[in-house]
């Protein structure tokens, strides 16, 4: 095997730059998509609860109601 200047570890010096850039960038790519389908789904999921209270508005109170329960009883 070769040992020479442009090599570290049998792996060419000149593509770790290269190779290096192209994993940062496809994962920086990749933490954008999840960031955009996350907010995407969050958007979706508000607009679904909107959608059951005003469907279900006794439903929505009780929920409403046992929520502001929990929260009074919760010890910070």
């Amino acid at each position: 095997m070769y040992r020479g200047d442009a090599y570290q570890g049998g792996v060419p010096m000149t593509d770790l730059p290269d190779r290096e850039t192209r994993e940062d960038t496809s994962s920086q790519e990749a933490d954008v998509e999840r960031r955009r389908r996350r907010a995407q789904f969050l958007r979706d999921l508000a607009q679904a609860r909107e959608l059951r209270d005003r469907v279900q508005p006794r439903r929505a109170k009780t929920a409403r109601l046992r929520h502001a329960m929990r929260m009074r009883t919760f010890r910070w």
